[in-house]
């Protein structure tokens, strides 16, 4: 008799737990292989992910923490819904590959608070096969006529939140008895902005993690979690709260607050990706760029990507300095022997670090003394400007602020006037100092500091680009707020670090691993280009080698992408290894197609990518601290074709460690029924061009 009554009472309280756990709205992506459901449990906002009918993210909170009003997740009701499906197809002026495919399911659903009326906000869901991304969107107030501006009719401005924080959460979904996933991640909300190395952890021992971080569950399954189209707003950063959950946790503002928006407005979206492989992945960050809306400059064919040489390794080498002296760099005769080298070899780009008053004394995080509209004594920039001209060469603008950005802005529009006249359609753009330590003018002329990553960062990097764009100059920006694909938006954002770059090989402690370029792929450079600055093919920094084979130098042109490419090593350096130098004069930085053929997080990858407009392709693959042998099939080549491929591998011996110069150079005829064998040194990699040949006449 209990027993009975026991299971009646279990299973009337099933019920009303799954009437109290609605689901009120769902939408599947256009192949059925992703679903979204939105719940409501007693007025608490949640949804969960699906791929083929198996959960992926389980059910997790939405809503805000908003000063003044405490939390807007309870209490809601469905007041509206609809769907759209999307399919087109657009072209990107540069990138991985001109044409990109938009194809994905739209839901928009409408909430209301029940017991706060006229509280509201849309969340919506973009499907897409192999991932998903959702925003907020919080209307303005109902309005009757009034003035323009007028939120409400009554006269009165728009109405505002202060938002203390998001309680998004993303609950990665673990089968009981299974291991955790894996995650690859770097630490936020530390000094060193996004210049960590990746870590390897489960789940469970992530704490505050920048985004893209990426996980591969037991199965093989791969998600990637960052966001799209940050505009006026404070990046996310990821808090593992408990279990497998992930909560946002927005970077905070020097008043102590995240974001202020008036009404309406919307949210950066918040993105998942899912895939059963590695590669796959890569390729499904496309959806970052369908995430953010159409090119608003028109006609971007001033920007063309190319390959820069510069002062810049030397001074990571200490044999020259950014400040005034004996020891300066950017001389007018070493900045002419630059230009001429450039010309000599079809660079178009030459970047001069320490052109411009501010490098004496103590900049880092102190840059009120940068001056960016003119030289220092010993730096014709008019004369340098003219030569390089006529040798069909552009200098590369450098505009470090030292994290005075205010100060910047003062001279940003006066300055790039200057480089337009001069030639200079591209500016390297800097922020060197402590996270949360950029300055930011107010408007009682105190100094507050702010994050590279906060809201006002956001809107300064945004002051920056359409600056620039008036005088038709693209922008590469070091030290950056993260990429969320503002490219397709505003095209003159060409690139950025926001990662550790080549110069951790000069003096890092500790330098940059064998692995770290096989995480770059399948996590920072998810989010979009990086300038890494490859090409050291001294393999020397200062005082310790770099953790590399000659061969794999050259395979990061084709691995980490970026339509500005720097040669960073010196003249000298290259003059001693003109074989494999070819390949850097040879390689495109803008592309047709592109395939991830191969790869694993960390482990190694293996990516092709046709060049803009031509028929060759170029192969690069690089490999971690292990030797590989990768076979890889050359469908991606056009059948019927006969291609030369030209092969610049690591020779026999060859290791990171004790024979890193070990290399080389061959050729072979193939065709796309062959199998290319790459044998990988530890630490190195492998760079083919294939070269089509031409028809007979």
């Amino acid at each position: 008799m209990h027993l009975r009554l026991l299971t009646t009472l279990l299973l009337a309280a099933c019920a009303i737990g799954a009437a109290h756990a609605a689901t009120v709205a769902s939408v599947e992506s256009p192949g059925g292989v992703l679903r979204v459901e939105l719940d409501l449990h007693e007025g608490r906002l949640g949804y969960r992910v699906l791929r083929l009918g198996e959960p992926v993210i389980d059910t997790s909170a939405l809503g805000f923490m908003l000063r003044g009003s405490g939390r807007l997740e309870r209490n809601l009701a469905l007041s509206a819904q609809a769907t759209r499906h999307v399919d087109s197809t657009w072209e990107q002026p540069w990138g991985e590959r001109r044409f990109v495919r938009d194809h994905h399911n739209e839901l928009r659903a409408s909430f209301t608070e029940t017991i706060a009326p006229g509280r509201r906000f849309d969340i919506v869901f973009r499907v897409f096969d192999d991932g998903l991304g959702f925003r907020y969107e919080v209307p303005a107030p109902h309005a009757a006529a009034g003035a323009p501006g007028d939120a409400d009719g009554t006269g009165a401005a728009a109405p505002e939140w202060i938002i203390d924080d998001e309680l998004t959460e993303f609950a990665i979904h673990r089968a009981e008895g299974t291991p955790p996933p894996t995650a690859w991640w770097i630490p936020a909300g530390e000094w060193n902005r996004y210049e960590y190395l990746y870590q390897r952890t489960p789940l469970a021992e992530v704490g505050m993690a920048h985004t893209p971080i990426t996980l591969r569950t037991h199965d093989g399954l791969h998600l990637a979690f960052h966001e799209a189209a940050l505009l006026d707003y404070s990046g996310m950063w990821l808090r593992r709260v408990e279990g497998g959950r992930l909560r946002a946790q927005l970077a905070p503002a020097s008043e102590g607050w995240k974001v202020k928006r008036r009404l309406p407005f919307h949210t950066p979206w918040r993105t998942v990706q899912i895939t059963d492989s590695a590669a796959a992945l890569y390729r499904s960050s496309d959806l970052i760029l369908n995430l953010n809306a159409p090119n608003r400059l028109g006609d971007v064919s001033w920007f063309e990507p190319a390959k820069y040489v510069g002062i810049w390794w030397s001074l990571h080498l200490e044999t020259e300095t950014w400040a005034t002296g004996p020891r300066h760099g950017a001389t007018t005769r070493n900045t002419r022997r630059y230009i001429d080298f450039a010309a000599d070899h079809g660079f178009r780009g030459v970047l001069v670090e320490g052109w411009n008053p501010g490098w004496d004394g103590q900049w880092f995080g102190n840059g009120y003394g940068f001056d960016f509209t003119r030289a220092t004594p010993g730096f014709d920039i008019e004369a340098l400007a003219a030569h390089a001209r006529r040798r069909g060469v552009h200098l590369v603008g450098h505009h470090e602020t030292g994290c005075a950005a205010s100060h910047y802005e003062d001279q940003m529009d006066a300055a790039f006037a200057m480089n337009a006249r001069l030639g200079i359609d591209v500016v390297k753009t800097g922020y060197v100092c402590d996270a949360g330590g950029m300055e930011r003018r107010l408007p009682d002329g105190r100094i507050a500091r702010e994050w590279h990553d906060g809201q006002w960062s956001s809107n300064h990097h945004q002051r920056v680009l359409e600056a620039a764009a008036r005088h038709r100059i693209a922008i590469n920006t070091h030290e950056p707020i993260k990429d969320t694909g503002l490219r397709r938006t505003w095209p003159n954002w060409v690139t950025r670090e926001g990662a550790r770059g080549m110069e951790y090989g000069a003096w890092g402690q500790p330098p940059n691993p064998p692995e770290h370029e096989a995480n770059l792929v399948f996590t920072r450079m998810l989010s979009g280009p990086m300038d890494f600055t490859p090409g050291i093919l001294s393999l020397q920094g200062r005082g310790q080698a770099i953790q590399t084979t000659l061969a794999k130098q050259l395979a990061l042109y084709v691995v980490l992408y970026s339509p500005l490419q720097m040669a960073a090593d010196l003249p000298e350096h290259y003059a001693r290894h003109m074989d494999a130098f070819g390949f850097i004069r040879d390689v495109p930085v803008d592309w047709e197609e592109t395939r991830v053929l191969d790869g694993e997080v960390g482990d190694f990858a293996v990516i092709a990518r046709q060049e803009r407009g031509g028929e060759d392709w170029y192969l690069g693959a690089v490999t971690d601290e292990h030797g590989r042998v990768l076979e890889v099939p050359l469908h991606f080549l056009a059948p019927g074709r006969r291609y030369i491929a030209e092969v610049h591998r690591d020779g026999k011996g060859a290791h990171w460690r004790d024979a890193p110069f070990e290399f080389v150079r061959e050729e072979r005829a193939v065709t796309a029924s062959d199998t290319l064998v790459l044998t990988l040194a530890p630490g190195g990699g492998q760079a083919v061009r294939f070269r089509a040949e031409r028809p007979a006449p």
